[in-house]
């Protein structure tokens, strides 16, 4: 055989081979797919055929659920009606009742199901169903609403009730609907039982509405009213801060301008006998005594602002400090005119003070009879026991202080605004730092005073314990 001949036989055996091949892979292929495409459908048709069952158990678990609620929605839970239903949906083997709080409501005096513990909280609230898979058992988890919610009425062309989801007795019809073309005559109605009225629902939410936005504008009120007291005040603050400035400087300047000049007068050698002499020494002794008295005020009141004043508070008798401050003034009292009237309890107790500080608040007092007296010039200062306290009284027949000041005059840097007062220079803080000694000693101070007839300020201190053995 030669050469071309073997070529040829050849091609023709190698192209027979490749067809077998090639025709025999097709015919597996096409056997796979058609096998594929079988399995397909046949999943398709299976998966339709459990949809359907699934949706004809669903339904009828609905329907069954449905009858179920119609006997729950009775006054009382009837046992053998609920064996009759039973008996009816021969679908369910067995049937458990439990309200939201666990408890089992049939069949009476059963344990609740472990189950309960899996039914999540919002499927209490909202209702509907959820199947569970408990051993080899599916256990059906149903959420029954009770007799809330509207109800649905059918109505006929009179007005009829011809259906009803549940009884209507109290409740509130809310609105109709009519059927449309095919039942033009007969109408659906909603009626809203009265405590979960959706009407009630928005009246109560606009009354809370109202009620928080009149307390949101009561408080905005109560604000800008505070605002405007604290500025208010603030405004009669700094006033007054700047009145204390020029009248602690009116007051600083006095004393300097007569110890200055005085001083100038002796100086120069023009006074011409010894008894005008003294005299200028003891006006310069007069206004040094009442300058340190003003700067002991302002440093005191700075003291005290800051937190910083202390007093060494002890046991003292009381005449002695008066007499102490009635010397102090005795020669601006008779430069002045006044008449000096002093009454000190016999057998008065030892109070407990610190003697400076209370002659610096009786120097504030007999200083103020001095400056707001005018014709009728007396001063009285008294000391007597009341009951647990030592009272000190400072009395004058000035000008007297208003009853609508008279509660305001210890407040700092106030002062009286009548027109007797203008021409009175002070300082504001006398009385403040009187209140304040008073407070720091465990006493307190008052006044009383009637315009035009006078004041009398009452200083009280407390008694000193008597020490050990001192009385029997």
């Amino acid at each position: 055989m030669s050469r071309a001949r073997l070529f040829t036989f050849g091609a023709v055996v190698a192209a027979t081979v490749v067809l077998a091949v090639l025709g025999y892979v097709s015919l597996r292929q096409w056997q796979a797919s058609a096998e594929l495409l079988f399995r397909e459908q046949s999943r398709d048709m299976v998966t339709m055929a459990a949809e359907k069952v699934e949706m004809a158990i669903l339904k009828t678990e609905e329907e069954c659920l449905s009858s179920l609620q119609l006997l729950l929605m009775e006054p009382t839970l009837r046992p053998e009606a609920l064996e009759d239903w039973k008996r009816r949906n021969p679908i369910f083997a067995s049937l458990t009742l439990v309200d939201h709080e666990g408890r089992v409501l049939y069949p009476e005096g059963a344990s609740p199901p472990p189950l309960v513990r899996e039914i999540p909280e919002g499927l209490w609230d909202r209702g509907g169903r959820r199947h569970l898979l408990v051993g080899d058992q599916v256990v059906l988890a149903a959420v029954i609403p009770g007799a809330e919610g509207p109800v649905l009425a059918v109505l006929d062309a009179q007005g009829d009730l011809l259906y009803v989801s549940r009884p209507i007795e109290r409740t509130t019809r809310v609105l109709t609907v009519a059927f449309g073309e095919a039942l033009p005559t007969w109408r659906v109605a909603l009626y809203q039982p009265p405590d979960i009225s959706s009407r009630g629902d928005v009246r109560r939410q606009a009354m809370l509405f109202t009620a928080a936005f009149a307390l949101l504008l009561v408080v905005i009120a109560l604000g800008l009213v505070a605002t405007y007291r604290l500025l208010q005040r603030e405004t009669e603050m700094a006033r007054l801060k700047s009145d204390f400035v020029a009248n602690v400087s009116h007051d600083l300047k006095t004393p300097l301008s007569l110890i200055r000049m005085f001083g100038e007068t002796l100086q120069l050698g023009r006074v011409p006998d010894e008894a005008t002499r003294r005299e200028y020494y003891a006006v310069i002794t007069r206004e040094s005594e009442r300058l340190t008295r003003l700067i002991d005020n302002v440093l005191d009141f700075s003291r005290i602002e800051g937190s910083g004043q202390r007093y060494d508070i002890g046991a003292h008798p009381v005449e002695p400090l008066i007499h102490e401050v009635l010397d102090a003034f005795r020669y601006p009292l008779a430069q002045r005119g006044f008449k000096l009237d002093v009454a000190v309890a016999p057998d008065l107790p030892e109070a407990l003070m610190d003697p400076e500080a209370i002659k610096q608040a009786l120097a504030n007092l007999v200083d103020n009879a001095l400056k707001y007296s005018t014709e009728r010039r007396r001063l009285g200062l008294s000391a007597r026991r009341e009951g647990s306290w030592v009272v000190i009284e400072v009395a004058d027949e000035g000008i007297g202080i208003p009853a609508g000041e008279l509660e305001r005059i210890f407040e700092k840097f106030y002062r009286i605004g009548r027109s007797e007062t203008q021409g009175t220079r002070g300082s504001g803080v006398g009385l403040a730092l009187v209140k304040h000694i008073a407070e720091a000693h465990g006493g307190r101070v008052s006044a009383e005073s009637r315009p035009g007839q006078g004041s009398r300020f009452s200083l009280y201190l407390p008694i000193a314990p008597s020490p050990p053995g001192g009385e029997d």
